[in-house]
């Protein structure tokens, strides 16, 4: 049976590369609004309301609008906005998250799309912390890094345009008054009892994520070792699919880990590097902020809802 799925907002960054991944499918067909269609809302209704699944790629405010368009009782919705992540009735889009989320995902009516950051740093955070060997009073810092495609049109075109703002801007730290939109998911989704201080930036590239979690590992209560840390992640995303922890062996090979390392596919990386004699550890996450960060994981989720096969499109 072939199921309807229209993408509302699919001329952004987001939408296109979801786009991208669903054509020439032959399980679905793709609604779409005509150009002079698009900000008609009695169209974009109707549209939402045919849909077997809508896959909702806009503002937050316009995001909430376009849920309450929706009054087919049967119509999947997946949310990419940060407006439902933390939200009662919605299910969190990480499929990976624990042994329950697949099920709960492919049940659900209404699923939130992780945000990148928060995806990479909860993906870190939650299995250490349901496994005991981070207290979730612990005082967390997570510093990132991003390519600028993650900040949306207007900063590729900032970066990317002769004379942008940007142009000739190599790299920059942001969300400097703390606050950045992430910061309520990656405390809701980890477990930790208080927000962390996350501390983004952007690099003059176009996409890939870096996101680093240290632990002064002298400090946690048993002062475990990093092979504890490792043997934690490793047991979680034993059996998934996109999610890997490469053997603390290799990590420890490695002289530089480059943000673009998994671009164009929809995988995230954990590594665990350590220095034993210090008792200390950096746990990084590297990821493709569109991929799994973004589009990768909203096909996923749709896969997920609507039976196929999880990788279909991946």
């Amino acid at each position: 049976m072939t199921a309807k799925v229209f993408i509302d907002g699919d001329v952004g960054t987001t939408g296109l590369q979801i786009r991208q991944r669903l054509d020439g499918r032959g399980d679905l067909e793709l609604l779409r609004l005509a150009e002079a269609e698009r900000k008609d809302p009695e169209r974009r209704r109707a549209m939402l309301n045919a849909a077997d699944a809508a896959i909702l790629c806009l503002p937050d405010a316009a995001a909430i609008d376009a849920v309450g368009m929706i009054d087919n009782p049967d119509v999947k919705v997946i949310d990419a906005s940060t407006a439902h992540r933390v939200a009662e009735g919605w299910t969190y889009g990480f499929p990976e998250y624990d042994a329950g989320q697949h099920a709960a995902i492919r049940a659900a009516k209404r699923v939130a799309n992780p945000g990148c950051y928060a995806l990479t740093s909860v993906a870190i955070l939650h299995p250490l912390i349901a496994g005991g060997l981070l207290p979730a009073d612990h005082p967390v810092t997570i510093n990132a890094v991003s390519g600028y495609s993650g900040g949306g049109k207007q900063m590729i075109a900032a970066f990317e345009e002769t004379g942008g703002a940007d142009a000739g801007t190599p790299f920059f730290a942001y969300g400097l008054g703390l606050k950045h939109k992430h910061v309520p998911e990656i405390t809701r989704w980890s477990g930790l009892a208080h927000a962390p201080l996350f501390v983004p930036s952007v690099g003059h590239y176009a996409q890939g994520m870096i996101v680093q979690v240290p632990l002064q590992l002298w400090a946690l209560p048993g002062a475990p070792k990093a092979a504890e840390i490792h043997a934690a992640l490793a047991d979680h995303y034993a059996a998934s699919r996109f999610v890997s922890v490469p053997a603390l062996a290799e990590t420890a090979e490695m002289a530089r880990l480059e943000p673009e390392g998994v671009n164009g596919t929809n995988e995230l990386r954990v590594h665990v590097f350590a220095n034993a004699d210090a008792g200390q550890a950096v746990v990084m996450g590297l990821i493709d902020n569109l991929g799994k960060g973004a589009s990768g994981q909203a096909v996923q989720n749709l896969n997920i809802m609507l039976g196929a096969d999880e990788g279909e499109g991946l």
